[in-house]
């Protein structure tokens, strides 16, 4: 049998493990689009994803519009459970070489390891020229953190910009070492030339690896609707405006 009709009857004995890789790379995804991607009938996912829902490896992430009529399209993401049954490379030799690493050269060896591995990744990348040029780092970012492994996207988040990492091949390291994302978030920063918030990560739990990267202006009242009002403060706010860089 070969490996197309193999995958287009579904029968194929890693189909599971191909979903769940394609869940990893591309994020959630829903039954149709698997199946799209993969050659199967959406029937045909529907029971895989149900064997993967009930091992624990994928979960349900949210209801989509399908756009059509009839009932929302449910979307899937790989749980922390897929993630470790995936995961590439050689995570408990990377844990011992770390360990020893900082037991030799102490915190700040390792906080420059991991700012020269990520610079090996994205340094290439050419600093933005001003707050016009932000999106096209940010994007070039995206594209050479895939060319890694890290399934990445730029996302308009209405006040900035969000670099979103479906996967990260390093992420169980990580979670033990989290200078990998403190240097990762650092030398993001330098190429965008502005302040960035690293909202949430694999490492941490979380579906993916979430970069804010503020642009545009933020005015008092967005200001006021994120902090708290000292007591007895007026209500009013100042209407000027500040410029996030």
């Amino acid at each position: 049998m070969s490996v197309q009709h193999a995958m287009d009857s579904g029968t194929r004995p890693d189909t599971r493990s191909t979903i769940r890789e394609l869940l990893l790379e591309r994020g959630a995804l829903t039954a149709a689009e698997i199946g799209q991607e993969l050659g199967l009938t959406a029937a045909g996912v529907r029971r895989h994803l149900d064997h993967l829902v009930e091992a624990g490896e994928v979960e349900a992430a949210r209801t989509r519009p399908a756009g059509t009529r009839g009932r929302p399209a449910r979307a899937f993401q790989v749980t922390a459970t897929g993630r470790s049954t995936a995961r590439h490379g050689y995570d408990h030799l990377a844990v011992e070489a770390m360990t020893a690493l900082r037991r030799i050269g102490g915190a700040e060896a390792v906080s420059e390891f991991a700012r020269e591995r990520v610079r090996s990744v994205i340094g290439h990348v050419r600093p933005a020229e001003g707050a016009h040029d932000v999106e096209r780092a940010a994007t070039d970012i995206a594209v050479a953190l895939s060319k890694a492994g890290y399934a990445s996207s730029v996302e308009d988040a209405g006040t900035g910009l969000q670099i979103c990492q479906h996967h990260c091949p390093v992420w169980n390291v990580a979670s033990r070492f989290p200078e990998l994302c403190e240097a990762e978030q650092e030398v993001v920063s330098e190429i965008v030339g502005t302040h960035v918030q690293r909202l949430a990560t694999i490492a941490g739990g979380n579906c993916a690896c979430t970069t804010n990267i503020p642009t545009g202006t933020v005015t008092a009242e967005d200001l006021a609707a994120t902090i708290p009002a000292p007591a007895g403060a007026s209500a009013s706010a100042p209407t000027a405006e500040r410029t996030v860089r």
